[in-house]
């Protein structure tokens, strides 16, 4: 089970006193207690330009509804390429979504130091699709009670990332996927084709706070 950090020295803002903007705060540390604190408030971590830190909470949430999900035919091939681990290879995962030639690249060392830490603690996880002893893509994302926020991915193989977003939501399709939220942050034309969609803001943030009473999945224990 995972490991609670000491409590964060900072407050967050509540979410929504940003109004239109995505962006809710700046500032404050990369500590787990912190991290942690941000998720179970609706927030993520997200450096600007600059490197410094702000914390993010989409007006427009996008999220994979697990109950119920029909995976489309070309999602079902994809997934059938591959195998699906958990945590058998989180450095390549973290490290193969932080390269820096990547269109968008936001994750940083600081990024990495943190997320790796969780990781040892037990609140971050990777899902990983293999291509027998090939590493063919991942994603990697914060594991709070039936709140899975997934946070980037990546693929060295075609439909890498497609198998591992699949392989996700089998992990999270148990009895208690009607109130498991698996959080993409953004919707995008990629990820809408894997079935993603929009919430508002405090569609998400109550969902959130159902979700994090539910137990972890087996697969994330």
């Amino acid at each position: 089970m995972p490991v609670e950090p000491g409590p964060s020295q900072w407050e967050f803002p509540p979410v929504g006193v940003a109004g239109a903007s995505d962006v809710v705060a700046g500032g404050a540390d990369l500590a787990p207690g912190t991290v942690l604190a941000a998720y179970r408030r609706g927030l993520f971590p997200m450096p600007d330009h600059r490197g410094s830190v702000l914390w993010w909470s989409p007006v427009d949430r996008g999220v994979i509804d697990v109950a119920g999900y029909q995976p489309s035919r070309s999602l079902r091939r994809a997934r059938a390429k591959f195998e699906i681990r958990v945590n058998t290879a989180f450095d390549q995962v973290i490290r193969a979504c932080a390269d820096p030639r990547r269109p968008g690249a936001w994750i940083d060392r600081d990024i990495i130091e943190s997320y790796t830490e969780l990781h040892r603690l037990g609140w971050v996880h990777s899902v990983e699709a293999w291509d027998g002893d090939e590493l063919a893509g991942g994603l990697y994302g914060v594991a709070i009670g039936g709140l899975f926020a997934g946070e980037s991915m990546f693929h060295h193989k075609t439909d890498g990332s497609k198998a591992a977003v699949a392989g996700t939501i089998e992990l999270l399709d148990d009895e208690y996927a009607a109130d498991r939220v698996f959080d993409i942050q953004w919707v995008t034309d990629h990820l809408a084709t894997l079935g993603a969609v929009s919430i508002p803001r405090e569609t998400y943030v109550r969902r959130i706070a159902r979700a994090l009473d539910v137990p972890l999945p087996k697969a994330f224990t």
